[in-house]
């Protein structure tokens, strides 16, 4: 058996003289590993006599202890010195200037939901919403749109695959499938607005696949064409914060109101600008009309006791007006510059009192 005194000074010296954390668990792993130096000396104590063993076994044990103690404090040593080099090394300048942070911005369609939610607040509505898919009674058959109508086919609209009893689910194409749910839940009188997603296939500079809509209903007793006027002449006044706003309301068609109308707004176009205000020329924004009677009957409210009024727009057309956005697509492309320029701040949330926009 070899000098056991020299090869445990020869282990504890290189503890001592171990530089770091890495060099000392090689020392480790040669003196106490599966092939170390003090390992193989205790598998080799089987070749010598039972008194020889005995003897030697306890010197190995105690050596081993001691090498395992002086591993222990030379890595806490080693830890604590590191540790120091690591903190000198690494410490931080507190006098250097706060690195700049880009503050978030609200989405314009946000902004624009809160705008127009801010203004119909005033006027006594409250804010319905449903399920982004629908079925085709509540987006087709109860708004009193026929079967043969353009907007049920398939390149206009977009379809789930068919259910079992040959139905097909759709992804709403406006949030007209709310003022059904609605009237169906809640019966008359109702005054609510409706915003969310709608889908459509469609997609240039102004026509995306998916984009928002606001649509409003008005149930009750009394409930007349003048009273539209009033609502969306005040909103529209109010929306682009122009007093004097020219609004014209134009004769059109819609299956699910009568009579309907388009309503227009006074614009300028000049010199390649454009202006919403008094001018010679007028720009289309929503569609409106009174509730035709089949749709309330399809909701099961008695159209000779109720009527009302229905109107709906888009979100992001309103938006592009206001704010001077040329392309619909830049909406969705998710352009964190994009953003920071047509960005709202988060804190700045409309109202009629504080103000729509700052």
């Amino acid at each position: 058996m070899e000098n056991l005194d020299q090869i445990k000074t020869e282990v504890l010296e290189a503890v001592v003289a171990a530089t770091d954390s890495k060099a000392l668990d090689d020392i480790r792993v040669s003196a106490l590993g599966k092939k170390g130096s003090i390992t193989s000396l205790m598998k080799n104590m089987k070749d010598l006599t039972p008194e020889e063993r005995k003897e030697t076994g306890q010197k190995l044990n105690l050596i081993k202890d001691e090498v395992a103690q002086a591993i222990d404090a030379r890595k806490t040593e080693l830890a604590d010195t590191e540790l120091n080099a690591r903190l000198m090394a690494e410490k931080i300048d507190v006098t250097l200037s706060v690195r700049p942070e880009h503050t978030g911005t609200v989405h314009p369609v946000s902004q624009t939901i809160d705008e127009a939610i801010a203004i119909f607040g005033e006027m006594g509505f409250s804010v319905a919403e449903g399920p982004n898919i629908e079925d085709d009674w509540r987006n087709f058959g109860a708004l009193n749109i026929g079967p043969e109508h353009p907007a049920r086919q398939d390149h206009d609209t977009f379809y789930l695959p068919r259910e079992q009893d040959g139905n097909r689910m759709v992804l709403r194409t406006h949030t007209s499938p709310v003022q059904i749910r609605s009237m169906q839940e809640k019966g008359a009188p109702i005054r609510i607005i409706c915003p969310g997603r709608t889908y459509r296939c469609d997609y240039d500079a102004t026509h995306t696949p998916m984009f928002h809509q606001i649509e409003g209903l008005v149930i009750d007793e009394k409930t007349h064409f003048g009273h539209l006027k009033g609502c969306l002449i005040d909103f529209c006044k109010a929306y682009f914060g122009v007093d004097d706003l020219p609004v014209r309301f134009r004769p059109s068609y819609f299956p699910f109101t009568e009579p309907s109308a388009e309503v227009d707004i006074g614009c300028t176009r000049k010199d390649g600008e454009f202006k919403i205000g008094a001018g010679d020329d007028w720009l289309e924004i929503l569609g409106c009309g009174m509730v035709h009677p089949k749709v309330l009957e399809n909701c099961g409210i008695d159209s000779s006791k109720y009527q009302g009024f229905a109107f709906g727009m888009g979100i992001e057309r309103i938006a592009m007006l206001k704010y001077g956005i040329p392309d619909l697509r830049t909406f969705y492309e998710s352009d964190l510059r994009w953003l920071r320029h047509y960005g709202f701040k988060a804190l700045d949330i409309p109202s009629m009192v504080g103000g729509l926009t700052r």
